[in-house]
């Protein structure tokens, strides 16, 4: 039977308008320019970094003692040439946004942060096993780690933010935010990489899990499914760049559910337990239980309003 083609259309015009369009616009365009991350290249470095972390797991099969060496050195090869490129064009991007058209030393630069960032690996590796500890010490239904490392999508997002937040700490541009949204994007958990979390971090189920750039978590710190550790404005835009905007967490604090913590200046004491639904703008003291406070019961029929969500009940 033939097929029936559309007829030919004439898209000259709409060509030239869209390149107008661009034209009008320097902020959503990169044309006449070379030097950009690659998205997919970063993406691909994701999982060469998590066969890194975890051998056997993810990647090649059958690893013995006998071979994981030459594994490791052909692996190691490829992330470093990868990952060496892509800071390099981040670099060179860099330069370009201030006005330079040549970057002399981005290459020296770009091989010096891609093999520090290779040499930290150990000590992240160290760090994600207790986070799988963590997991599991704090999941009933968790039957073994390998559950944990295979499947859980808290583990996923922490795993990918604390590589990334090794390269935001070597103050690489943009390739930590594409790791982590790329992980926000595949978990419904968004850790931004200039954040800051302690060992024995977990994140339960995790959906809608938000941690802002200045948020400062300690250890042994278990968050539920969809909270907010943000700030409580930013309409101040850029001004507020680089301002301690997000919350602190203490040692051995547990957020359930749904509750958002919000502000630079609040701080949730050691062995804290803030409850789900909380809306807290306000410090907690250390080995306290914060909860929305229950109505009055002439009140209890009524609508909830947000004075409701504002009035908590502290419990030591």
């Amino acid at each position: 039977m033939a097929q029936n083609h559309p007829p030919a259309a004439d898209l000259s015009p709409l060509v030239e308008t869209m390149i107008e369009s661009y034209r009008a616009d320097q902020r959503t365009h990169h044309v006449d320019v070379c030097y950009l991350p690659s998205r997919d290249e970063v993406i691909a470095l994701v999982d060469q970094l998590r066969e890194l972390m975890f051998p056997g797991y993810f990647g090649q099969q059958g690893l013995t003692w006998d071979n994981i060496n030459q594994h490791l050195q052909q692996l190691l090869e490829s992330i470093y040439q990868r990952l060496f490129l892509q800071i390099r064009n981040v670099l060179r991007h860099e330069q370009q946004h201030a006005g330079l058209t040549d970057c002399p030393d981005c290459d020296i630069s770009a091989g010096a942060i891609t093999r520090e960032f290779l040499g930290r690996l150990p000590k992240v590796r160290q760090v994600l096993s207790t986070d799988v500890q963590a997991a599991f010490d704090g999941d009933p239904a968790a039957h073994n780690t390998d559950e944990i490392i295979f499947s859980y999508p808290g583990f996923y997002a922490i795993s990918i933010f604390r590589l990334a937040h090794e390269l935001w700490e070597l103050k690489v541009p943009i390739i930590p935010r594409i790791m982590t949204e790329y992980a926000h994007g595949m978990t419904g958990i968004d850790i931004h990489p200039g954040a800051t979390v302690g060992e024995y971090f977990f994140i339960d189920h995790g959906t809608g899990v938000v941690i802002g750039e200045t948020t400062t978590i300690g250890r042994n710190v278990k968050v539920y499914q969809g909270v907010t550790l943000g700030a409580t404005s930013t309409r101040g835009g850029q001004a507020l760049r680089g301002a301690k905007r997000h919350p602190t967490i203490e040692d051995e604090v547990t957020v359930y559910p749904n509750a958002s913590i919000l502000g630079g200046d609040t701080i949730v004491g050691k062995g804290a337990t803030v409850n789900g639904n909380v809306f807290l703008t306000q410090s907690v003291p250390p080995y306290t239980r914060v909860s929305v406070k229950h109505p009055e019961p002439q009140y209890r029929n009524r609508p909830a309003r947000v004075d409701d969500l504002i009035f908590l009940d502290f419990q030591i």
